[in-house]
C-alpha cells in the first residue's frame, strides 16, 4: 500500500513538474529583442557642449520651460556626480537586470501575447520612491538611484521604504506599473474591492516572476511573510467581525492597504504586524479563487471583487 500511494504520488508530482515546464519551455522559446538605454550613464557622461543634441534624441526627459542651465548645472553639481560614481559602482555591469528583463517580457508576452516589446530606459532621478520604475507602454523607465541597496548611505527613508530601494524589487515594481495599465480600477471603494484589486497585481507577479519568493513579490521581509502566514486566520476573523469588507470607511485603506510600517487593527500585535496586510489577504483570495476556478488571466483581471470573493470558497489557514 506504501509503494503503491509513494507512486501516485510521484506520478502527481512528475505531471505537476511537466506542466510548469511546458509552460516555462513556451516562455523561453518566445522570441525577444530587448533594447536598453542607460540614459543616466549617457547624461553625465555627455560633454556640456552637446547638451542640445541629447535633448533633441531624449525629448520626454527635458520638459519645456527649463532653462539649459537647470541640465548644466546637474551635469556638473558634486552631488549629482556623486550619485552617478554610486550608481555606476552597483550598475557598471548591467548584464544580470538585463537577463532578468528578458525573462520578464518573454513572461508577459506569453499572457499578453499583443503586448508590444517596450524599450528600457534607466535614469536618474529625484529620489520618488512612489515611481521607481514605470511602464509607460512602449517604454519602461527605471530610476536606479532607488535601488542601491537598503543599507545605502543616501537613503534618509523610514525603514519600511528603505527595505524595498533593492535589486531585487526592479522586476517587481516594473510588473506593479504594468498591473495598472491592465487591471480596471476598483468601481467601489470598500475594503473588499481593494484587496481584491491589489490581489490581482500580486497574482501578475505569481505568473509573469515564476522565480521571485512571496516576499519579494509582496516587498516584505520573509520574517513578514512568515508573520501573515501564522496570523491569517486571526486577521481574517477581525475583518469579519468589525463588519469590514464592504465598508467604505476610506480610513481602511490606509490601515490596511497603503504601504506603512504597520498595519492599524488598534491592537497589541500592531507593532508587529507589516504594512498593506489588506493586500496580502487580497492575494490568498485571488489564489484561491484560481484554484476553484479555470479562468484565462484576462478574465480574471476584469471580474468584480464580489464575483471573485463569492467563487474563491477561501477560507484562511488556521
Amino acid at each position: 500500500m506504501k509503494i503503491h500511494l509513494l507512486s501516485i504520488a510521484f506520478c502527481l508530482l512528475f505531471l505537476s513538474c511537466d506542466k510548469k515546464s511546458k509552460t516555462e519551455k513556451a516562455v523561453d522559446a518566445i522570441p525577444l529583442e530587448l533594447k536598453i538605454e542607460r540614459f543616466d550613464k549617457i547624461f553625465f557622461e555627455t560633454p556640456s557642449k552637446d547638451l542640445g543634441n541629447l535633448k533633441k534624441e531624449y525629448p520626454y526627459f527635458f520638459p519645456q520651460g527649463n532653462d539649459d542651465s537647470v541640465w548644466l548645472n546637474k551635469m556638473q553639481d558634486p552631488l549629482w556626480r556623486e550619485l552617478y560614481t554610486e550608481v555606476e559602482k552597483k550598475y557598471s555591469n548591467f548584464e544580470p537586470v538585463k537577463v532578468e528583463l528578458e525573462e520578464l517580457f518573454k513572461h508577459i508576452k506569453y499572457y499578453f501575447p499583443n503586448t508590444k516589446t517596450p524599450k528600457v530606459v534607466t535614469i536618474i532621478s529625484e529620489m520618488d520612491y512612489n515611481n521607481k520604475a514605470i511602464y509607460a507602454d512602449s517604454l519602461v523607465i527605471i530610476s536606479l538611484e532607488l535601488y542601491l541597496g537598503k543599507e545605502h548611505k543616501f537613503y534618509q527613508f523610514p525603514n519600511y521604504i528603505k527595505q524595498n530601494l533593492e535589486q531585487s524589487q526592479i522586476m517587481p515594481d516594473i510588473v506593479s506599473s504594468f498591473s495598472a495599465r491592465k487591471i480596471a480600477p476598483a468601481s467601489d471603494k470598500n475594503l473588499l474591492n481593494q484587496m481584491v484589486y491589489f490581489g490581482k497585481q500580486l497574482y501578475l507577479k505569481d505568473l509573469l516572476l515564476p522565480n521571485y519568493s512571496d516576499a519579494d513579490k509582496m516587498g516584505y521581509t520573509p520574517e513578514q511573510i512568515k508573520w501573515c502566514q501564522e496570523n491569517e486566520s486571526y486577521m481574517w476573523r477581525y475583518f469579519i467581525e468589525k463588519e469590514m469588507l464592504y465598508s467604505d470607511d476610506q480610513k481602511l485603506l490606509p490601515r490596511f492597504i497603503s504601504p506603512a510600517p504597520f498595519s492599524k487593527f488598534y491592537l497589541e500585535i500592531d507593532n508587529e504586524s507589516p504594512g498593506r496586510v489588506g493586500a496580502w489577504i487580497g492575494w490568498q483570495i485571488i489564489r484561491s479563487y484560481m484554484k476553484n476556478n479555470e479562468v484565462p488571466i484576462t478574465e480574471l483581471l476584469k471580474t468584480d471583487a464580489k464575483e471573485i470573493f463569492e467563487k474563491s470558497k477561501y477560507k484562511p489557514k488556521k
